[in-house]
């Protein structure tokens, strides 16, 4: 193999890399566009759809905290970015984008849904709580307050997500121990590890609005 010293003018004139050829190459190039310069023929099904033309706009109305948007969106626009994006409402966090980390819970009709996995052109009509629509005005609802007196948060970025499953989770009726919100609050990971201090909040806050009952 043979390669050039400029990293801009980088050219392999062997198709026969070995692993120390390829780290070589990553360790002059920082490894951008290796795939695209080793492998030029491989393209994924996804980088080669994004080259088409983008579908057409859709005008869509979203009810969000008791409000109507109409929003001209396009059709692949997930309900967390029309939030974000569109309505400014940065309460719900982007995560994983995968629906596993729970940072962008949002309420849909009462129910918790991650909004990162949700069309919002599929939600229209729906009513959305995001953790902006819970306080009433300077009331802030029992499991916000509950989150500041137990200290329920550290870095707080998954905060948002955490209360409005909380919410659910005590609606639902599995508050009723320690080990029914661990088990139902299982799709929301805290990176702080402030578990027991969510578990306590929402303990809390249950007592506080009467809603403890097994489940």
């Amino acid at each position: 193999m043979e390669m050039s010293a400029n990293p801009k003018s980088l050219t392999i004139t062997s198709s026969d890399l070995t692993r120390r050829d390829l780290l070589a190459v990553t360790a002059v190039t920082g490894g951008a566009l290796m795939g695209v310069q080793l492998m030029p023929e491989v393209i994924s099904p996804a980088a080669a759809q994004s080259t088409g033309p983008a579908p057409a706009p859709l005008n869509v109305m979203l009810r969000v905290n008791g409000t109507e948007h109409r929003l001209t969106l396009d059709a692949r626009t997930t309900l967390l970015d029309a939030l974000r994006e569109h309505l400014h409402l940065t309460g719900s966090k982007k995560g994983c984008g995968l629906g596993q980390c729970g940072a962008c819970t949002v309420l849909m009709d009462g129910k918790r849904v991650k909004s990162c996995l949700s069309l919002a052109a599929l939600v229209e009509g729906r009513e959305i709580t995001t953790i902006e629509g819970l306080a009433q005005g300077e009331q802030l609802h029992p499991l916000q307050a509950a989150f500041i007196e137990r200290d329920a948060f550290q870095c707080g970025y998954c905060t948002s997500g955490q209360i409005m499953a909380g919410v659910a989770c005590i609606a639902e009726g599995h508050a009723g121990s320690a080990q029914d919100i661990r088990d139902w609050m299982s799709g929301n990971l805290c990176r702080c590890g402030a578990y027991d201090h969510i578990v306590a909040a929402i303990q809390d806050a249950a007592r506080a609005t009467g809603s403890v009952r097994g489940g």
